[in-house]
């Protein structure tokens, strides 16, 4: 079969490398690079890293609005389907190059397969649950990383050619961990110690474009009294200098530039705990088995809370202070909630 697979931002880098390697044992893939990440660091270096193949087309759409960015996919990933002609379309996760992905297919009659498909917030103020739930209702195959991802489908009236995988990431973590642990010398270069250091990350709009919101996290961040090393995003970085926000950051802070995925996989892994509004940050913690504090008052990610390894406390200084101080009194058996590392191989035998 040949399928043409869409990728755009980090964690589908990510995703996209293990399931291209048991796709590529069947099928032949077309991967297209849609450039909503486009910055070396959030880039390139991932496909250097994990092996991905280089893309066959790269569309370069680079940042804008929402609907600027979705526009642009949309027009350049159908004329790319109409010359191709792939007999399905593959997309990943929730960003503007998953739904731009999922329309052009839809548009021209060609079948789309949705890998974490089913997931919910339940927040309709974020872009990000939008997407989810136009491809999953445009998709003709939905690929579940979990069965509260089946049950929010099987609620929205989507019961056919639905298919409970488990998730890729933890395919790919799996996988890379030890790769890492052998390859990257973050904590050497920083002067770290195993499970002495907090890892935070930053880069959601409501957190970002709130000058309140960002200075009560960076006051927590302060008041901590912890070593928190903070990969710094680039808008997030262009938004602490525009608030003044940048140098009230103490020295514990390690503001730091974005890091391959081997050094932030390290990273995490021996991390005390993670702050984060990233989903999929919440996620690779939990499969890490590492402490998350999320700064969000909702996540598509409910199952790191039913055990007890993850807590929302959107941006309240005073509540991240407390929960980074307690959480692990919290904590309860890990469930193991994503699978056992085999969804790539299940998603390309259902293909077949």
């Amino acid at each position: 079969m040949k399928i043409a697979s869409i990728v755009g931002v980090r964690p589908q880098f990510v995703k996209a490398s293990v399931v291209s390697r048991e796709l590529r044992k069947k099928h032949k893939e077309i991967l297209i690079h849609t450039g909503q990440h486009y910055d070396y660091e959030m880039n390139q270096v991932f496909f250097e890293e994990l092996g991905i193949p280089e893309p066959d087309y790269y569309l370069g759409v680079g940042s804008g609005s929402h609907g600027f960015q979705t526009g642009e996919m949309l027009k350049k990933i159908e004329e790319i389907l109409i010359s191709e002609k792939p007999e399905l379309v593959l997309t990943y996760g929730d960003t503007n190059s998953t739904l731009a992905g999922a329309l052009a297919a839809s548009k021209i009659g060609i079948k789309s397969a949705h890998v974490e498909s089913g997931l919910r917030s339940f927040d309709r103020s974020m872009p990000e649950e939008i997407n989810r739930i136009l491809t999953d209702h445009c998709s003709d195959i939905l690929f579940c990383p979990t069965q509260n991802a089946v049950d929010n489908l099987k609620r929205e009236g989507i019961t056919e050619n639905v298919f409970l995988t488990g998730d890729v990431m933890v395919d790919s973590l799996l996988y890379n961990k030890e790769i890492a642990e052998n390859k990257s010398q973050i904590l050497k270069n920083l002067n770290l110690n195993s499970k002495e250091y907090l890892v935070a990350t930053i880069h959601r709009a409501s957190n970002t474009d709130n000058k309140e919101n960002l200075t009560n996290i960076v006051d927590a961040f302060s008041e901590l009294n912890e070593i928190i090393v903070f990969p710094v995003h680039p808008r997030t970085e262009k938004l602490l200098q525009k608030y003044g926000l940048y140098d009230q950051l103490k020295a514990s802070v390690y503001l730091i530039e974005p890091l391959g995925f081997f050094d932030f996989i390290k990273l995490m892994n021996h991390a005390k705990m993670i702050l984060t509004d990233s989903g999929g940050v919440q996620k690779e913690a939990y499969i890490l088995k590492v402490p998350c504090i999320t700064l969000r008052e909702n996540t598509e990610w409910v199952e790191t809370i039913e055990d007890g390894w993850n807590v929302l406390v959107g941006s309240n200084k005073e509540r991240i202070i407390t929960m980074v101080r307690g959480l692990e009194q919290s904590i309860q058996a890990h469930g193991n909630k994503f699978g056992s590392g085999y969804a790539s191989q299940k998603i390309s035998l259902i293909l077949s």
